[in-house]
This record gives C-alpha cells, sequence and structure tokens, in this order.
C-alpha cells in the first residue's frame, strides 16, 4: 500500500480515560484528508519510531501530564518535550526520546507534537473531562492549522 507523504499519529489507552485524548484526535482525521494518513499510535513509547518512518511530515498528538496551566490547554512543540516532563512518563519512554530516536535513525522529516493537557488519567474508563474534549476541538483545529501550512491543500477546513 502506497503511503501519503504526511501522517497524523495518535496515542493514548481510550479505556484510560482521558489518555484517550490522542486516539480520539486522530480517528477525526482518518480518511478525512487526501495526502494524510492517520495513525492509531497505540499507548505510544518506542513502537512509534517505525510508524514515522518513510514520511515527510509527522504530527503526533498524545493527553500529556503537566504541560499546561489548565486542563484542555493544548501546546505544540517543534521540539520534542523536555524529557524531565512529567508528560513523557505515561509510557515506558516518552514520545520525547521517540521524536528524537526517530530524526537520529532518519525514520521522518518535519515531527511536530501537539499536547493535550489532561491532568488526571482514570484506569477502566471511556470518560473523556468536558475540558479535554474541549481540549481535543482545539488539537484538531491546530492539526489542522499545520497541515494546511505543510500541504497547502484547499481540502484542509475545518
Amino acid at each position: 500500500m502506497q503511503k501519503n507523504r504526511v501522517c497524523v499519529i495518535g496515542c493514548g489507552n481510550p479505556f484510560m480515560g482521558n489518555d484517550g485524548a490522542g486516539i480520539s484526535v486522530m480517528r477525526r482525521f482518518d480518511g478525512r484528508l487526501p495526502g494524510v494518513d492517520a495513525i492509531d499510535g497505540g499507548a505510544g513509547g518506542l513502537g512509534l519510531v517505525p510508524l514515522m518512518e518513510g514520511y515527510e511530515k509527522v504530527v503526533i498528538v498524545d493527553a500529556m501530564i503537566g504541560i499546561g496551566d489548565r486542563i484542555g490547554e493544548v501546546r505544540t512543540f517543534d521540539l520534542p518535550p523536555s524529557w524531565d516532563l512529567p508528560a513523557c512518563a505515561l509510557h515506558e519512554i516518552g514520545i520525547g526520546e521517540a521524536v528524537t530516536i526517530a530524526r537520529e535513525l532518519g525514520y521522518a522529516g518535519e515531527i511536530v507534537t501537539v499536547g493535550i493537557e489532561v491532568g488526571e488519567i482514570r484506569e477502566f474508563s471511556r470518560d473523556i473531562d468536558p475540558e479535554v474534549e474541549e481540549g481535543i476541538r482545539i488539537a484538531e483545529q491546530t492539526i489542522l492549522t499545520i497541515l494546511q501550512e505543510w500541504i497547502g491543500s484547499p481540502g484542509v477546513q475545518s
């Protein structure tokens, strides 16, 4: 199967409440835009590295803790999040480490990470807090803007 040159990778676990935010955002792009692949990155970590292979541009979206002042806040990282942020502690290795490894191996060109501050993670829950739901909508718009800059497609609209 032919891959596109751009992808959106969503990370998280939809059975852990707010941790499913990244997957929820990714699903909003599944089949939506020509030229953009939507990939379920699962729980993230080291498994993200091969998912980025061959893409010119990658957006990774994930639930994070400790990146914002309020639940639902969305932050964009052109450089990987700091390895010492709690945001990276939800996986065996953090998004920052995975991005650094992918860059070092030449697996992907430009990589941007979009994080949604989720406050807390609840196990065995599919419920996402209303503030995080708002963050999901903001992250979607943020990613649409990034994709517009990257591919300039008229199909990239909200």
